[in-house]
């Protein structure tokens, strides 16, 4: 559809509370059909070196207001956002391609997180500790690390700027976030209602920008913690980098991520729910179920399942009523697609629905929802992240060689478990090497836990009050005092 470019405001760079034009500007354009939606100043190096210093110093008022009163901005910050996730949603969905409704559900999620760490950051309590000798006490107590560095990816920006936002503000520590180049739009429409909520000057700052920008957060040395949503390759580069001043990271990175479906499953349900955790945003999701794990014995009924729920798909233009899929975010993601595909089939698996794009889309970047059965342990798309819309089933014999293949990757973000002896199913899951494991549940997100991954899929955890936690100090007081004799 044809944007009018009115509709949506070119955004700038927001640095110490003002909003700041830049040296340039790049476009942002519609995935579903390459049109213009707004421009977007690019930040340098330079500018990350300006914002870090005004974080670091007028950032202080931040650090040093009461919880409480942090706690009234963030509450206020999120019911703006509630106030405004129309215009929001319908700007996220022209930048990055998801449905309006999935817009609308990644935006409100982001709100909850800022209520959530809202209140959170007001119970962050010390200690008193009895010592080995009487005559002395030690005091715990918690303090904001400094300044943060963000690193937001374009497949849920609004959704992970908050996780690390809003936990990071909620510690009392200010944050130079670098939305990405894909989709910045939204985010700095989220930024600048809460600078207007009552963040004060150093407390957010928001710079979109490439590599460079990022690179430059990750060796400045006034920065405390980098937190960022990534590749794999891209987590190591910010950890050499990071490692030059011992600057502590928090990396959520790649998953490869199993669904494994064994043989006393309800077939109906995981096909429905494999289906939808592989699908939606077109795959473009860290945990995403990039290879199904079956057991033979019901593995001809969950493929035929998984072709009826997938051939029910609606794709379409993201912005209009009705349309469950949109496009992908980029060009790559389709280059991808197609080369696990090829490479698989070349491999001897079989194409059971999808593998090219839809008729109808001259421009856009669509690609149809690919399921492949018989995919053999060795292909591309069972050992690398495909991060798009192909999903690939591969056939086991026992739940013991299920185990097996689900833990045959370098990755550990997230896996999935279906089976209708409970008992069993959590074995396997108890089994599966990963950050988080969903039994009978297609999501391993939930505000109030920790999400992270193991092995090559991370470090560090984000939601929940060890979300909080990674921006906060531990301090140890020990002092010694008089000791009182009872009764004088």
């Amino acid at each position: 559809m044809a944007v009018d470019v009115q509709q949506v405001a070119d955004r700038g760079l927001f640095i110490g509370g003002d909003v700041v034009e830049g040296t340039e500007s790049r476009p942002v354009r519609n995935p579903a059909d390459g049109s213009l939606v707004a421009h977007y100043a690019v930040a340098t190096p330079a500018d990350v070196d300006r914002a870090v210093a005004d974080a670091h110093d007028r950032g202080r008022v931040w650090t040093d207001m009461h919880p409480d009163e942090r706690a009234r901005i963030l509450l206020r910050g999120a019911a703006a956002i509630r106030e405004h996730v129309d215009e929001i949603a319908h700007v996220l969905t022209l930048e990055q391609g998801k449905p309006i409704p999935d817009s609308v559900k990644e935006i409100l999620f982001g709100a909850a997180v800022f209520e959530y760490y809202a209140e959170e950051g007001r119970r962050v309590h010390g200690t008193l500790r009895p010592n080995a000798s009487a005559d002395t006490m030690s005091m715990i107590s918690y303090h904001p690390v400094g300044v943060v560095a963000g690193i937001v990816p374009w497949n849920y920006p609004v959704d992970l700027y908050a996780w690390k936002v809003a936990p990071a503000l909620a510690a009392g520590c200010p944050v130079v976030v670098k939305p990405p180049e894909e989709a910045p739009l939204a985010i700095g429409m989220v930024t600048a209602l809460l600078i207007d909520a009552g963040l004060p000057p150093g407390a957010l700052a928001d710079l979109p920008g490439g590599a460079n920008v990022g690179q430059r957060l990750a060796a400045h040395p006034d920065v405390a913690v980098i937190t960022a949503t990534c590749s794999t390759a891209t987590g190591k580069a910010i950890m050499r980098t990071a490692a030059e001043h011992l600057t502590r990271v928090s990396l959520e990175l790649g998953g490869h991520c199993p669904f494994v479906v064994l043989p006393d499953a309800d077939v109906a349900s995981a096909a429905r729910a494999a289906a939808r955790r592989s699908f939606s945003n077109m795959g473009q999701i860290c945990i995403a179920v990039n290879r199904v794990v079956v057991h033979e014995e019901v593995a001809d009924e969950f493929v035929a399942a998984l072709r009826a729920e997938v051939a029910g798909y609606v794709l379409g233009d993201p912005s209009e009523p009705g349309v469950g899929y949109g496009p992908c975010t980029t060009a790559q993601v389709v280059e991808k697609a197609r080369a696990h595909i090829a490479d698989a089939v070349d491999r001897g698996a079989r194409l059971v629905i999808g593998g090219r794009e839809p008729d109808g889309f001259a421009a856009g970047h669509y690609f149809l929802p690919t399921v492949l059965d018989h995919v053999p342990a060795d292909a591309l798309v069972m050992t690398e992240e495909t991060f798009g819309p192909v999903l690939a089933v591969h056939r086991v014999g026992t739940i013991a060689e299920a185990v097996a293949v689900a833990n045959a990757t370098d990755y550990g973000l997230a896996a999935y478990v279906y089976g209708e002896d409970l008992g069993q199913a959590l074995a396997v899951a108890e089994q599966i090497e990963a950050g988080g494991v969903g039994v009978n549940v297609n999501d391993v997100s939930e505000l109030q836990a920790p999400f992270g991954g193991w092995k090559q899929s991370g470090l560090g955890r984000e939601l929940g009050p060890e979300g909080l936690h990674a921006y906060l100090e531990t301090k140890h007081t020990k002092v010694r005092r008089p000791v009182v004799v009872a009764g004088r």
